[in-house]
């Protein structure tokens, strides 16, 4: 039986790259969606949430394609840190991120004839100090305003700054593709 198709309900470049060395034929549909979520919940229960909530946006319009919806954050000492507002806020964040491990959680939510197939992964991520010198010139030169915790792992600042990795790479980057090949199999 032939996959079902899939639709990228994402903009992410590192998520569309991450399928495509995957091997995975898909296309990218975006919507609006609000991000907010109950305070109550935990990280792991936060990234789901919001997976989900992205997918419901296309619930009502999307039979036989697979919906593939996902969230990243980046938790460090129990605080979330989303996408920096700015760039003295991206560069705040990384000087709390230097020298002490984080959290990465991807939720990740595959809605398929109506039916919510719902995920998560955490990878802890260690990085090294950080002078701040090396945070301001990363910020300014790459500009991670769409990044969870301000920093992409596959740029500068993760191949000088990050020491090790427990779990996923690929989690960190934003799609544990390890998981998302044995879910969508199971579909």
């Amino acid at each position: 039986m032939n996959q079902p198709k899939i639709i990228l309900a994402s903009k992410s470049p590192r998520r569309q790259e991450l399928l495509k060395l995957m091997d995975i034929e898909f296309h990218v549909v975006l919507k609006e969606v609000d991000e907010s979520y109950p305070e109550e919940l935990s990280p792991e229960e936060i990234a789901v949430y919001i997976a989900e909530k992205k997918a419901k946006a296309f619930d009502e319009t999307v039979t036989d394609e697979i919906v593939l919806t996902a969230d990243t954050i980046v938790c460090v000492n129990n605080q979330i840190l989303g996408k920096p507002e700015n760039e003295v806020h991206a560069i705040e964040m990384l000087q709390t991120l230097s020298g002490r491990m984080h959290q990465v959680i991807t939720g990740v939510c595959l809605l398929y004839k109506h039916r919510y197939h719902s995920f998560y992964d955490v990878s802890e991520v260690f990085f090294a100090e950080l002078s701040d010198e090396e945070i301001i010139s990363y910020v300014k030169e790459y500009k991670p305003f769409d990044k969870a915790g301000s920093y992409g792992i596959q740029e500068r600042i993760g191949l000088i700054g990050i020491e090790r990795i427990n779990g996923s790479y690929t989690n960190v980057v934003g799609l544990p593709t390890e998981k998302l090949h044995r879910e969508l199999k199971k579909l």
